[in-house]
């Protein structure tokens, strides 16, 4: 004869497993969905200037010196009228010194190489000094339209044309063409010696010969680039949106084309994971905190 206290313990397992499939969450069950909850990543408003900054186009972090410069005056973007300024501020929105350097015309994108800023001023590259903030050499870019943003790879200076659809590199004062028929070619960026940008076809990469494949369509027509890791970027679209493109997953992280808000080209704070924008025609300085949501 079958024990009956086994005979029990048969008739009450399915008991037990439903007990169990229907137990009340814990404390780590919550904490494991609620880090679900924030996987996708964000960013929030940490601070945003006065309207002191006209025209802010283009935001760039020295790390040596801990300061962001922001290069402003773009009133109207194509005029030469002598009112374009850098400015200087620090990490939490302060100003160092308003007008920096100034005598430019509609500064957009900066780039740092020995002890130099490098600055697209309409048609042509500026050179100044970064223990002064003077101006050392002005180099004219024949038949350059729109000089946008600009970037190094350590030994030179890459920088777009826009409206003529072209890349250059400038190296000891002499430029040359690496790439053209890039159609609107706009934010510039050098991640492992290999040259990055956005153009109305997304985010594309270069080769040595002068041409590209396109690696996002997501975000079309962008304007700051900023470069995480191999396959990690922060993109931005003029009319006031952010994104962060992880592989294929794209976020749009920040949009602030409702209120007319641009989002330029952007600067970034790597250690602190702080992106710095210019608004443009809201003449503002904004930082976000990044939360990639990932650890990255």
């Amino acid at each position: 004869m079958m024990n009956t206290k086994f005979l029990l313990l048969l008739l009450n397992i399915p008991l037990l497993f439903i007990s169990c499939k229907n137990a009340p969450q814990t404390e780590d069950d919550q904490i494991d969905e609620e880090n679900v909850e924030q996987a996708v990543p964000s960013a929030t408003l940490l601070w945003k200037s006065d309207t002191t900054f006209t025209g802010s186009e283009s935001a760039l972090y020295d790390a040596d010196k801990d300061v962001i410069y922001v290069s402003c005056g773009n009133t109207n973007a194509s005029a030469k009228d002598g009112v374009g300024f850098i400015a200087v501020i620090q990490p939490d929105g302060i100003v160092k010194n308003m007008t920096w350097t100034t005598g430019l015309n509609a500064p957009k994108g900066m780039a740092i190489m020995d002890n130099s800023l490098y600055v697209t001023d309409i048609d042509e590259m500026v050179q100044i000094d970064l223990s002064s903030g003077k101006i050392t050499n002005k180099y004219p870019i024949t038949n350059a339209e729109f000089l946008n943003d600009a970037a190094t790879d350590g030994s030179y200076v890459y920088f777009s044309d826009m409206r003529q659809n072209k890349v250059y590199r400038l190296k000891n004062g002499k430029y040359e063409l690496v790439a053209e028929n890039v159609p609107k070619i706009n934010g510039l960026e050098s991640y492992k010696g290999t040259l990055y940008g956005l153009n109305e076809e997304g985010l594309i990469k270069f080769d040595n010969n002068g041409g590209y494949e396109i690696l996002s369509n997501a975000v079309k027509g962008g304007d700051g680039l900023v470069i995480l890791d191999d396959d990690t970027f922060i993109a931005t679209r003029w009319i006031g949106e952010i994104y962060y493109m992880d592989g294929d997953e794209v976020t749009k992280i920040v949009d602030t084309s409702p209120e007319k808000s641009n989002t330029a080209d952007i600067g970034y704070i790597s250690d602190k994971k702080i992106i710095i924008v210019p608004t443009f025609l809201k003449n503002e300085v904004a930082a976000y905190q990044l939360d990639t949501g990932s650890g990255k």
